[in-house]
């Protein structure tokens, strides 16, 4: 008999400093990344950060942490809200 492996979902968390350093948790990957967009992949979706100066300081994927600095214009999700993925028949019988 096969168990199904589940995957262990970390928190997703974001704590920014005047506009110019901040953390983030839940980090599952780096999609791209420039001096004025970071966009990331989280587990609450796309995560894109737009600004002036941008640089990843830390990124440990394992932990899904990253620390970012410069000038923080804009943080905008994108993508499905992960709470609601999965068939309507699933979600109607949870």
């Amino acid at each position: 008999m096969c168990m199904e492996e589940k995957k262990s979902v970390k928190p997703h968390s974001i704590v920014w400093k005047d506009r110019k350093a901040g953390s983030i948790s839940g980090v599952k990957d780096v999609v791209s990344f420039d001096e004025s967009c970071v966009i990331l992949e989280t587990e609450q979706g796309r995560l894109t950060v737009k600004g002036k100066d941008l640089h990843i300081g830390r990124l440990t994927l394992e932990q899904g942490e990253a620390e970012l600095t410069g000038r923080v214009d804009s943080l905008v999700y994108s993508g499905s809200d992960p709470a609601r993925r999965g068939s309507m028949m699933k979600r109607l019988f949870q």
